[in-house]
């Protein structure tokens, strides 16, 4: 359940990476290159919480899951 959860946010910092990579092409100089690696950590960071997502679901951590079973009692 987490890994399904996990794409709202991830979706949310992909598209923010695009619009500062966007805007990163926009300018010059510093600015620039500033942009691009902003914008890399950015598309780092989104990739990673898929994957976190993914390693809670498998290992049986995933707190909504518990939430979802104390509801359903």
């Amino acid at each position: 359940m987490c890994f399904i959860v996990s794409f709202g946010p991830a979706t949310f910092w992909f598209v923010i990476g695009f619009l500062v990579l966007y805007f990163a092409n926009k300018s010059d100089g510093r600015v620039r290159k500033f942009g691009m690696g902003l914008a890399i950590w950015i598309f780092v960071l989104a990739s990673l919480i898929p994957v976190m997502g993914a390693y809670l679901s498998i290992s049986g951590l995933c707190p909504i899951t518990d939430i979802l079973q104390s509801i359903g009692r």
